[in-house]
């Protein structure tokens, strides 16, 4: 293969149709078996990193491209590049748009899901076959950022939850942290140091209008931690970027 093939083989990487191991021999997805033999002109004997989707992240090698179709060998697994901590934002509905570029970023970050929730203040609304459309589609935005930064697992997108569900769903997590505009002692170090050892936590950012005074006195039930981002006020896209990054600098990412 070419120094310019090769350079790009590495650094695009490829889904398998199938979880393996080092020796078996794997067929790509149509569409990936498209981009590697028509896009980067891949042959056989050239090294591809494959992801099963699973979490197995792979060194390969094309032993069979012709016909459309494209075959790789598992030759050695690679390291987990999954995060220690557990990390799912819920997230008050926003524009699609920038739900989009939540979902996206979340994903390059480790998040382990993303939970689009209907608040008080949410603009969009939706009805269940809108959620389900619009989960199939920021799962769709997931799957091909966790491609592009190499990550072996996706995370879970989840359709619109109610505000009573999210509440119940809450319960899973070791800790919860709310950034608010309103919080003014308590920051994400401090919440850190006071609960090194979570390893599963929520973190809520609300929508364009922020959350209410009856939806944090909710969560403060529940045992949810407010958190202050700064002295300046935040988007809900920049808050909830920006408070999984710290979040996954402290604990341990990062």
């Amino acid at each position: 293969m070419g120094g310019l093939r090769r350079e790009e083989a590495l650094m695009a990487a490829f889904y398998l149709t199938r979880t393996g191991a080092p020796g078996d021999e794997i067929p790509l997805p149509k569409e990936e078996a498209q981009h590697a033999l028509k896009v980067l002109r891949l042959g056989e004997g050239d090294e591809i990193d494959a992801l099963d989707g699973a979490g197995g992240r792979f060194r390969a090698v094309v032993v069979s491209a012709h016909g459309g179709e494209c075959v790789v060998r598992l030759t050695e697994s690679l390291p987990s590049n999954e995060p220690p901590v557990r990390l799912t934002l819920y997230q008050g509905l926003p524009k699609a748009d920038k739900l989009e570029f939540i979902v996206q970023k979340l994903t390059e970050l480790g998040a382990a899901a993303v939970v689009p929730v209907k608040m008080e203040r949410s603009v969009v609304r939706t009805d269940a076959k809108d959620g389900e459309k619009r989960r199939e589609r920021l799962s769709k935005i997931a799957h091909e950022a966790a491609k592009q930064c190499r990550r072996a697992l996706a995370p879970e997108i989840a359709a619109p939850l109610t505000w009573k569900q999210t509440l119940s769903r809450m319960a899973e997590h070791d800790l919860i942290l709310v950034p608010w505009e309103d919080a003014r002692e308590n920051t994400l170090k401090q919440a850190f140091a006071a609960a090194p050892e979570a390893r599963s936590i929520g973190l809520v950012v609300g929508p364009e209008g922020g959350m209410t005074a009856e939806e944090i006195a909710a969560l403060k039930e529940i045992g949810a931690q407010p958190v202050t981002l700064g002295r300046r006020i935040l988007r809900a896209e920049t808050a909830a970027v920006a408070a999984a990054a710290v979040t996954m600098a402290l604990w341990g990412d990062l």
